[in-house]
């Protein structure tokens, strides 16, 4: 475009050719991309086949929120609630056993209680999905936890017959291996799963290719340090969620993205090291 070098690009798209000019140009030293897992596989791939310039990535989650027996239930509720229709992501809700009846009622009153429609209306919760394919994604999905045996509580449809608007949908009785639970829905279905044992709840919730965030909620300070040392996850929130500062890194493991956002860590995605050597005919110590 003729710009100077230094100029930072912002690119928003949608879909699989997202920045592919930027990720396949020959002049483009660096790329950060964020979205889905899938087109960061790509930009990737493009940048790997053009000059094979360093990308860093921060791509797609299923962030489980762990609440304790311990936990303050009408708290982990309403942060639960919003981790997962706000940001349409953390969507794997492991509740112990003995508060797993009550908070999914509470659960399921909140999103019965979401109000749905014009997102630019001061008192709208919830926008509809961005498009006729990504709303026909998120109904399969819940067309396929039905078909998986797990309970749907409330929503599971469409609302009206004009636009993309999806009921707040929430399932009980899920199970690790079902697709609702598996992969990244980006759309209002929450899945809440009952765990017995901390042991039992860490194997289960690192048993997916994503490594985003997680969500602990306890009283218990030693639960809290084993629950945050063993989630395979690049930011563990502790009795809060979505608390960012331009201090703290933020990025995923495994298939949730490369390299990490603010902090000095991100500085370091955008720096070379060079050593230089240079031969002294008389120098000083001698």
């Amino acid at each position: 475009a003729g710009l100077p070098p230094g100029v930072l690009n912002v690119v928003s798209g949608y879909g699989p050719t997202a920045g592919a000019a930027l990720a396949s140009h020959m002049d483009v030293d660096k790329i950060a991309f964020t979205g889905s897992t899938d087109t960061g596989k790509i930009v990737q791939e493009l940048a790997a086949n053009s000059n094979l310039k360093p990308v860093t990535l921060e791509l797609g989650g299923k962030s489980p929120f762990i609440v304790c027996e311990d936990a303050d239930v009408d708290k982990a509720v309403e942060l639960a609630h919003d981790a997962l229709f706000f940001n349409q992501v953390c969507s794997r809700t492991y509740v112990h056993e003995r508060v797993y009846d009550e908070f999914l009622e509470k659960a399921k009153a909140r999103a019965q209680r979401r109000t749905v429609g014009d997102p630019f209306q001061k008192e709208i919760e919830q926008g509809p999905q961005i498009d006729t394919e990504q709303f026909e994604k998120v109904l399969r999905y819940i067309r396929s936890g039905i078909e998986s045996n797990a309970t749907l509580e409330c929503g599971g449809d469409k609302i009206g017959s004009k636009g993309y608007y999806i009921q707040p949908t929430v399932f009980s009785n899920v199970k690790d291996d079902m697709a609702i639970a598996q992969d990244e829905i980006f759309g209002p279905v929450q899945s809440i799963l009952k765990f017995k044992e901390i042991s039992e709840v860490i194997k289960r919730a690192n048993t997916t290719r994503y490594g985003l965030a997680a969500g602990v909620f306890t009283q218990n300070i030693d639960v809290a340090n084993t629950l945050t040392r063993a989630l395979r996850a690049g930011t563990v929130w502790v009795n809060c969620f979505d608390v960012f500062d331009a201090a703290i890194p933020f990025g995923g493991y495994k298939m949730s993205g490369v390299g990490r956002e603010k902090g000095v860590y991100s500085l370091n995605n955008y720096l070379q090291v060079k050593a230089v050597v240079t031969s002294l005919k008389n120098p000083a110590w001698l």
